[in-house]
């Protein structure tokens, strides 16, 4: 691992002055934040050495190197997920070759079903914890202590200041912001109704195909992570509907603006510090 991370970095390397300071995962349909950087380089993960490549087509699978509100980032625009066939390794490889790059705080940010019924389509959800219920675990197998501990407590799994600041933030836009848990489970199929019912009870308040193998690598390596979702169909018993991906795009597409307010505003407030 560490090998292939040393690869990746060598690569990467002329591309990364100044080190960026700020990592960011664009999920499904919210790459509208790439309008809002200033853009130096864009590589397409298939020239990459030892990454993976996005199959799915609403990721259009760039590294992002530039700023944010004149911030140095480092910006995924799509991702990998376990249903693609990817380890979970391949999939989490990003957020170690980010952390080596020099990256102080990991945002990630995915589409999701919403399952508390005082959610709304399009609502922005800041995730405060989560339940992985994915069937295979990013730590699993031999562990490198120089890259994190065998044993990693998930205790604080999100930052509690980078989700004050996100209150802050959105309280000073004018931003309607929910908070709760989100559940991680392998796709590609949407849930039925009893898994939406079962998935409320065991205590979720969104549920997704991401999000939490990032999130536990980044804190494998005591990365601070926030992360968003955006609510993009309902599993509510009363309000589930048919939905197509369109669906989700559309509904992604009504959130985006505030999303990249919501992140840009933030990224400017972290910069001053």
């Amino acid at each position: 691992m560490l090998q292939k991370i040393q690869q990746t970095i060598d690569f990467l390397k002329p591309f990364t002055s100044p080190a960026p300071k700020i990592g960011i995962i664009l999920g499904t349909g919210l790459g509208g934040l790439v309008e809002e950087l200033e853009i130096v380089h864009s590589l397409s993960y298939g020239d990459i050495p030892n990454f993976a490549v996005s199959t799915v087509e609403s990721h259009k699978g760039r590294l992002l190197f530039g700023t944010l509100s004149g911030v140095p980032v480092v910006v995924m625009q799509g991702r990998f997920h376990y249903y693609e066939g990817y380890s979970m390794q391949q999939i989490t490889f990003p957020i170690r070759v980010m952390k080596y790059m020099g990256i102080e705080s990991l945002f990630i940010s995915n589409a999701s079903g919403g399952l508390n019924p005082d959610f709304s389509v399009s609502d922005l959800m800041l995730i405060d914890d989560h339940i992985n219920l994915l069937p295979e675990h990013p730590l699993r197998g031999k562990n490198n202590d120089e890259l994190g501990p065998r044993f990693p407590d998930m205790s604080d799994a999100y930052d509690k200041d980078l989700l004050e600041l996100a209150h802050a933030v959105a309280k000073d836009l004018g931003i309607k912001v929910q908070q709760g848990s989100y559940a991680a489970v392998s796709g590609p199929t949407l849930e039925t109704k009893a898994e939406y019912r079962y998935l409320r009870i065991i205590g979720a308040d969104t549920v997704g195909m991401s999000t939490v193998p990032e999130n536990i690598v980044a804190r494998h390596m005591h990365l601070p992570v926030f992360a968003v979702s955006v609510i993009t169909d309902l599993g509510v018993p009363e309000l589930i509907k048919k939905i197509t991906l369109q669906d989700v795009l559309n509904a992604a597409a009504i959130a985006e603006p505030n999303l990249a307010k919501l992140i840009k505003e933030m990224v400017r407030r972290i910069g001053m510090k």
